[in-house]
């Protein structure tokens, strides 16, 4: 793999880091083939828990490189379409990881970067990180990241930000919904991260993908038969399960499950 990014385990938690600093962290072919290798890779590994979506620099990820544009713009429709598939499927991965996922946002984040940021389970934004999905202005749209930007800010709130493609800061990306938290720098960014992290760790591993399943299953559904009787079946599957009994009898003997080191 090449250095377009760093990964490592460290307790059960996988960290991926973007590192094409110099090019403020953004998203060419060879770094979208390179992190979607790796969390095809996370995800399989038995050691990790949850994953990290991290960067080097002072850019989160500034969306699409201008040389990888300028590579794109000579495609024809078949190159372009083929293109565009890449960071569909790597975002699809990211969405539907088996283990959660947080993203540890220390700067700005544009266009593609901001698809990377709501595809992620939980997302923590220091102060000064800004946000805009910019596309518009080169007179194309957010196709492929809209599913994940509009599950996350909601399509009003969408119709504002994809439509005028304005930058809006942290402030506002934690008021819309985007992040779930902001803090003033990068010692109390990974502070943050540090405690979701420990809360992550002290859930059952399997539970925690059945409840990102169960959230996909049951979001913008009308309370039906069906649902009702399919929520049922969830838990009395997860109940009979050896990890759902090994965390009730730890619960009713008062004393750590053994996930919990």
């Amino acid at each position: 793999m090449s250095e377009t990014i760093l990964t490592e385990i460290d307790h059960g938690v996988g960290i991926i880091t973007l590192n094409r600093a110099e090019r403020h962290n953004a998203f060419d072919d060879v770094l979208i083939q390179d992190l979607s290798a790796a969390l095809v890779q996370m995800d399989i590994d038995t050691d990790v828990r949850v994953v990290v979506i991290s960067s080097t620099g002072k850019s989160f990820c500034a969306g699409a490189d201008l040389n990888w544009m300028k590579r794109a713009a000579g495609y024809n429709a078949e190159e372009t379409q083929r293109d565009a598939l890449g960071l569909a499927s790597m975002l699809r991965m990211l969405n539907e990881m088996k283990k959660p996922t947080v993203a540890r946002v220390q700067g700005p984040a544009y266009g593609g970067g901001v698809g990377l940021v709501a595809a992620c389970d939980i997302a923590i934004a220091a102060f000064d990180a800004q946000f805009a999905l910019t596309e518009v202005r080169l007179g194309i749209i957010p196709a492929v990241i809209s599913p994940y930007v509009i599950a996350a800010i909601g399509e009003r709130k969408a119709r504002r930000y994809m439509l005028t493609a304005e930058r809006f800061s942290a402030a506002e990306a934690y008021r819309i919904g985007l992040v779930h938290e902001i803090v003033p720098g990068e010692a109390e960014l990974d502070e943050a991260v540090g405690e979701i992290v420990d809360a992550l760790l002290a859930n059952g591993p399997k539970a925690l993908g059945e409840c990102k399943t169960l959230i996909k299953a049951v979001a913008n559904r009308p309370i039906s038969q069906e649902v009702v009787i399919d929520t049922a079946q969830r838990i009395a599957r997860v109940r009979a399960s050896d990890e759902g009994r090994e965390g009730m009898a730890a619960f009713l003997e008062k004393r750590k499950p053994s996930w919990v080191k």
